[in-house]
C-alpha cells in the first residue's frame, strides 16, 4: 500500500485538483482529463488502451504513452490498483479498497469480488526482512 492510504478519489473539478495535489502530483490539464474519465464514471476496470480510446472519444488529446504513464503514476500514489493478469495484459481498477476479482477469460472482464467472500486460511511467511504489503486473488472463469 502507498504512504497516500486509504485515499478516494473525488469527482468534482478543483477537489479532484486537491486529490492531485494532496498526493504530490500537479493537476496538469492531461491528468485532469484522464483523473475525470477514471474517476467520473464510478468504479470500474480498465486497460490503457480503452482508457485511451475513451480520451480520444471525448477529445482529450494525449498519446498512449501519456496514458501509460498517468496511470502508473496515479497507482503508485495510491489513487488506483494494477491487476495484473499476464504479461501481457494489465487493469487499473479505481476501486481501491482491499477486493479481489473474478477474471472471465473469453470476453476480458473483470469483476469484484467482496473481499468477504474470499477466505485464506494459511500463508507462507514472506522472505527474510519483508512483510506482505497486499493479497490480490484473481480466480479465472469462462466467459
Amino acid at each position: 500500500m502507498s504512504s497516500s492510504g486509504n485515499k478516494k478519489p473525488v469527482f468534482n473539478e478543483a477537489a479532484l485538483a486537491d486529490q492531485l495535489r494532496s498526493v504530490g502530483l500537479r493537476p496538469t490539464q492531461q491528468r485532469m482529463a484522464l483523473a475525470d474519465l477514471l474517476f467520473g464514471r464510478g468504479n470500474r476496470h480498465i486497460t490503457a488502451e480503452a482508457l485511451y480510446s475513451d480520451a480520444l472519444a471525448t477529445g482529450v488529446n494525449v498519446s498512449l504513452a501519456t496514458v501509460y504513464n498517468a496511470l502508473h503514476t496515479f497507482t503508485a500514489k495510491g489513487l488506483l490498483r494494477e491487476i495484473t493478469i499476464d504479461s501481457t495484459r494489465s487493469y487499473f481498477d479505481t476501486n481501491i479498497d482491499e477486493h479481489h476479482h473474478f477474471y472471465f477469460e473469453k470476453s476480458g472482464r473483470l469483476e469484484d469480488i467482496d473481499r468477504a467472500h474470499v477466505k485464506l486460511t494459511r500463508l507462507p511467511e514472506a522472505p527474510d526482512g519483508l512483510s506482505v504489503s497486499r493479497i490480490d486473488v484473481v480466480i479465472r472463469v469462462d466467459g
